[in-house]
């Protein structure tokens, strides 16, 4: 078998690399613009490289039981790992990946394509304008994963954009964001007001290190109307090769204090991330 070889290719928004990594045979790293985006093992869906990535399959895997089926939406796509994650671990599960980069979409599907009868579509759209035209109750778990570049775009982080969350999740569902941000969090704490006015249940996962203020890095947002299984999450964040901790309850909203929500004439795109925060050497 030939050795995979790095492919480079110009795409809507920047320049994607796709990059084998020598120690797994099918196995690839998507950067674009030098920023990893995405890591994929072809022959094992459910190893998953990236540490927030790993929460977001913790928080899936604690939803209504291991092995059932679930309706996702996808807000961002990258190389479709979790999608491809949650294809593997709950078979049946009906999934809608959207993704405004076409030209990555036809990367992808082209050098790294989905099994057959994954029960994934990809659709080459604005992640704002989909979910504002998608059906009422239809979803079980919305992830937002969306960046442009290094940043969650504006006009995913206002008021609105939470409503039309909570319009297309059903009553029993997660909503769950990768968002990035370092201290004062100024950012991190306009969203938890945003989705606070709306939801019922918040939590927030991070690494101690991120949440003490002492680097910048990424943090997952959940919202619901029903309570996440704290208990169960904690479990498997800790068990984790890079722990996490979750705060939510009381220690949430001292840490929330007095931000309020942002409308979308004021809102604004997540923090730029210092140099190097999210690069490979």
């Amino acid at each position: 078998m030939d050795e995979p070889v790095p492919v480079t290719r110009t795409v809507d928004h920047g320049t994607a690399r796709l990059l084998p990594d020598v120690d797994r045979a099918r196995a690839w790293l998507l950067t674009v613009d030098g920023a990893p985006q995405s890591y994929v093992d072809l022959e094992a869906p459910a190893h998953l490289e990236f540490e927030y990535v790993r929460r977001l399959a913790h928080v899936i895997d604690c939803h209504d039981g291991d092995g059932t089926p679930l309706d996702v939406l996808h807000l961002g796509g990258g190389a479709f790992t979790l999608p491809r994650y949650v294809a593997a671990v709950r078979p049946g599960s009906r999934q809608q990946v959207v993704e405004a980069d076409s030209g990555l979409i036809a990367l992808i599907l082209e050098k790294l394509p989905l099994p057959a009868g994954s029960g994934i579509r990809v659709h080459p759209a604005d992640a704002r304008a989909w979910l504002e035209a998608a059906p009422a109750d239809s979803a079980d778990l919305i992830v937002g994963d969306v960046f442009g570049g290094t940043r969650v775009p504006a006009p995913l982080t206002s008021v609105e954009y939470a409503r039309t969350v909570h319009r297309v999740l059903r009553p029993h569902g997660v909503y769950a964001a990768n968002l990035a941000d370092g201290a004062p969090f100024g950012f991190l704490r306009s969203q938890l007001a945003n989705f606070g006015s709306v939801f019922g249940e918040l939590a927030l996962i991070a690494e101690p290190a991120v949440l003490r203020g002492r680097r910048f890095g990424n943090a997952l947002l959940l919202a619901s109307h029903r309570p996440v299984d704290i208990a169960a999450l904690t479990r498997r964040l800790s068990a984790d090769p890079f722990p996490a901790r979750v705060e939510h309850g009381a220690p949430l909203r001292r840490f929330t204090g007095s931000a309020a929500p942002v409308g979308d004439a004021e809102a604004q795109g997540s923090p730029e991330p210092p140099d190097g925060a999210f690069g490979i050497g």
